[in-house]
C-alpha cells in the first residue's frame, strides 16, 4: 500500500494539510504490518506505549439520541466510561460496534485517526498525553501513524482536555 493510496489515510492527510498541519501531514508512516493496539503500534515506532494516542469510539447516551464520542487516550491506561460520561453530559458512554464506528468515522476499529471524519465528533483528549513532547495517532488505517504533540491534538480537534484513565 501507497503512502496515500488508502482512502481514508488520505482524507486524513488532506485534512491534516488543511489545518496547518504540514509537520503531522509529511510525518505519516505506513507501517509493515498492521498495529491494531497501543501495544503494537508502540513496540513498531520503538516509543513508549504512553506515546500512542488511541482513539476510541464509543456510543454517548443521552435521553432519546446517542451520539458519536472521540477519547483520545493514552496507550498506557484505560479510559474510564463513566468518567468520559460524566465530561459528555450523558446518561451513560457504551462501547461502539464497529458499525457505529464506521458510520461516524469513515475508519474502521484499529484504525480510527482524530480526524478526517465525515462530520465533527465531540472529541475529549486525555491530559496522559501531555507528557510525552512527540505523540503518534492512527492515520485512518492499521497500518498508519502520523506524529504529533498533545497541543496539536487539542487544536486540531477542538477537545476538550481532560484526565479519562483508570
Amino acid at each position: 500500500m501507497e503512502s496515500f493510496d488508502h482512502p481514508a489515510i488520505a482524507k486524513v492527510a488532506a485534512t491534516l494539510a488543511e489545518a496547518g498541519q504540514h509537520r503531522a501531514a509529511a510525518g505519516i508512516r505506513i507501517l509493515p504490518a498492521e498495529v491494531r493496539t497501543a501495544v503494537q503500534a508502540a513496540e513498531a515506532l520503538g516509543v513508549e506505549v504512553g506515546a500512542i494516542a488511541n482513539s476510541l469510539v464509543f456510543k454517548a447516551v443521552f435521553p432519546g439520541r446517542t451520539a458519536p464520542l472521540l477519547a483520545l487516550t493514552s496507550g498506557a491506561h484505560r479510559a474510564d466510561t463513566g468518567r468520559l460520561a460524566e465530561l459528555a453530559g450523558a446518561t451513560a458512554v457504551e462501547k461502539a460496534d464497529p458499525g457505529f464506528v464506521k458510520e461516524h468515522t469513515g475508519q474502521v476499529i484499529g484504525g480510527v485517526a482524530p480526524v478526517g471524519h465525515p462530520a465533527p465528533i465531540e472529541t475529549i483528549v486525555d491530559t496522559a498525553l501531555e507528557g510525552y513532547g512527540e505523540i503518534w495517532a492512527a492515520a485512518g488505517h492499521a497500518k498508519s501513524v502520523f506524529p504529533t504533540s498533545f497541543a496539536e491534538l487539542v487544536a486540531l480537534t477542538g477537545g476538550r482536555a481532560a484526565e479519562v484513565g483508570t
